[in-house]
């Protein structure tokens, strides 16, 4: 049995897709303030739901029970209910899952994480807290370290807009970025779960090519024919915005920010090696995608 926590979420529920796909068994964390319309999606995956919060350690208890397998990519930055918190979400919510599933005899345990970034952050600082926790368990882990996501960082939620053919671009635009796909972090996840050699093992995800944000404006305006309204948010605002934040979400996005106008390129040449997964996704399929579900939404 494989428990996901974060299975509401854009990439849990991916991992509980091809989870299922693959015939295993799931079992699904929900929050009780989930949405129906995503409990139903993994019910009807034949997932089994469990209701349960991170904040909430006799629940994660229970969840733990008669579990083989934990994959964790819950986070409190993309989905934030009462009471939810960095530190409660992101550090002790994940401290006491992995102590959980410690007390469970749970065999494996995976972790969706990000590189280290030369900064002093509150989702930094929790998540390396948390990978140091699991590296001292006897349970077999994987940690995995994806750069920024498609779905994320070229959507309108971040000011990259395929319908109004605008984008925000954090920094001048000219460093590279390995992006990838959510779609394939979650492949990598569950190729963890059938690889010996991503046992115990920390490993660095990026897409298959580094481009760089001026880039990804000329595929989109040669997929649109549209010349795009490009906003910048110069390298010294964020600084600015990095260093007056006093609020640890606020502070953790103006460092993400920061990451993602500095770029950071991935050689994926030995995960390609290690993991049986398709072709990873480019950034123009990406955008194709976007394009068609801006032109026919579901």
């Amino acid at each position: 049995m494989d428990l996901v926590v974060g299975a509401t979420g854009m990439l849990g529920r991916e991992v509980c897709h091809l989870l299922r796909a693959r015939g295993r068994s799931v079992r699904a964390l929900v929050r009780e303030s989930s949405k129906p319309a995503a409990v139903d999606r993994l019910r009807g995956l034949g997932a089994e739901i469990v209701l349960g919060d991170l904040k909430d350690r006799a629940s994660i208890e229970a969840a733990c029970h008669g579990v083989d397998t934990v994959i964790t990519t819950a986070s409190s930055t993309l989905s934030r209910q009462p009471g939810d918190s960095i530190a409660t979400v992101d550090r002790q919510g994940q401290l006491d899952l992995i102590a959980a599933a410690e007390a469970a005899g749970v065999k494996r345990f995976v972790l969706i994480s990000f590189a280290a970034i030369d900064l002093d952050f509150p989702l930094q600082s929790a998540k390396r807290d948390v990978e140091a926790r699991l590296t001292q368990t006897g349970l077999t882990y994987t940690i995995l370290q994806p750069t920024c996501f498609n779905e994320v960082w070229l959507s309108p939620a971040l000011g990259f807009d395929m319908a109004g053919a605008a984008a925000r671009i954090y920094g001048d635009g000219h460093h590279r970025l390995s992006w990838i796909s959510l779609h394939d972090v979650a492949l990598f996840t569950v190729a963890a779960l059938e690889t010996a050699r991503a046992d115990n093992a920390v490993i660095r995800l990026g897409g298959p090519e580094a481009l760089s944000a001026l880039d990804v404006v000329q595929l989109a305006e040669r997929l649109t024919g549209r010349t795009f309204t490009v906003q910048y948010v110069p390298e010294t605002a964020l600084r600015a915005q990095y260093e007056s934040a006093t609020d640890p979400i606020e502070k953790t996005f103006a460092a993400l920010m920061l990451y993602n106008a500095r770029g950071d390129v991935i050689d994926m040449a030995a995960q390609l090696r290690l993991f049986a997964v398709p072709p990873l996704r480019t950034v123009y399929e990406h955008l194709q995608s976007s394009l068609l579900q801006t032109e026919h939404p579901v």
